[in-house]
């Protein structure tokens, strides 16, 4: 994107957090069960999932890190990568966490990994921490026609279908899951939950707005698919195709009863991580840092609309979760790992009960 288009963007995303502020008023697991182990080597003679979908390619730096190339049929036969990183006892089945990076997809250099110490938090934690890689701008959704920019787009059948089988043969899980996402996939984690009621047993979504079908949430969709230049009636139709209340977690907040779940957000006000050149930002120099303070920060006020919206839908509903508004908070890395570390006696409590 040249610097033209990335102002435009930035001016877009100011425009849209001020008129959308403007407009509004853990337990004790189970026995673990023993596994049979598979080489690593072997995952690529793996049985396919349903669709036919494999491992196609698997590389393995050390003994607890891996990436695999999962080739979708879904998808047109594409390969993509998926992070994987294995607890330090692998001689019983272990639970699933899949961790999803943001808008780009953890293609990019905005990553759980990069950005933040939760990997390292992880690393004794007895899981098995998934991370797939690719579906940028996409919502992580089945998208009802092909877009000239961002290809075919299944990714709700690669998540909730093709990609699960996979895992659990080749690590042996215990098939309970969590997720947990941020920013466009603080949307898409609620969204696969409703799609498939009990797949996962806790949620986490951090700065994520749950509508979709409403002029607030189609705003934040439209800023974040067409990015790059993607076309936006390609995912799920017109504005008024039925397809956009579907797919929406707010109007669909009902079928979250019986998960785990943790929402958060902060309030847009600069915090102790929005110090210029400081750790988390994502670039050096005033730019980055103006960037971060008000657009991240306009953006975040936004967010905390909407996560209020979703608060009180449950609350009518009766439905039982927990929510982390933090009295500062930009739309950033530093917030995000402090709500990551937040949430885990939640998704812990899927995890290992």
């Amino acid at each position: 994107m040249d610097r033209r288009s990335t102002w435009v963007v930035r001016a877009r995303a100011v425009v849209l957090a001020a008129s959308l502020c403007l407009g509004v008023g853990v337990a004790v697991g189970a026995p673990a069960q023993a596994q049979a182990t598979v080489s690593s080597a072997d995952w690529v003679n793996l049985p396919a999932a349903p669709d036919g979908s494999v491992i196609a390619r698997v590389e393995e730096p050390d003994g607890r890190n891996i990436r695999i190339w999962v080739r979708s049929t879904a998808m047109e036969g594409a390969t993509f990568p998926v992070d994987i990183q294995r607890p330090e006892d692998t001689s019983q089945a272990k639970p699933t966490l899949y961790l999803m990076n943001g808008a780009g997809g953890g293609v990019d250099d905005a990553t759980w990994q990069l950005r933040t110490n939760v990997l390292d938090f992880l690393s004794d934690k007895d899981i098995n921490v998934v991370q797939p890689l690719g579906g940028q701008y996409s919502y992580y959704t089945d998208w009802i026609n092909d877009d000239p920019v961002l290809g075919p787009n299944k990714w709700r059948t690669y998540l909730l279908e093709e990609l699960p089988p996979l895992i659990d043969a080749a690590l042996g899980t215990n098939k309970v899951n969590a997720i947990a996402g941020l920013s466009m996939t603080g949307t898409s984690v609620l969204a696969l939950s409703i799609a498939k009621p009990g797949f996962y047993r806790s949620v986490a979504s951090y700065s994520g707005c749950a509508q979709t079908s409403d002029p607030i949430g189609q705003a934040f969709v439209k800023l974040t698919v067409e990015r790059p230049g993607a076309t936006l009636a390609n995912m799920w139709g017109a504005p008024d195709n039925p397809l956009w209340v579907e797919n929406d977690p707010y109007v669909h907040a009902d079928k979250l009863r019986g998960v785990n779940l943790f929402v958060s957000s902060g309030s847009g006000l600069p915090g102790a991580h929005d110090g210029f050149d400081g750790p988390f930002q994502t670039q050096p120099g005033a730019a980055a840092w103006a960037d971060q303070l008000v657009v991240g920060g306009g953006i975040e006020a936004a967010i905390r609309m909407c996560s209020a919206n979703l608060q009180n839908r449950l609350d009518q509903l009766g439905i039982p979760a927990t929510f982390d508004f933090t009295p500062t908070g930009t739309h950033s890395w530093g917030y995000w790992q402090d709500a990551f570390v937040a949430s885990w006696p939640v998704l812990a409590k899927g995890l290992y009960s």
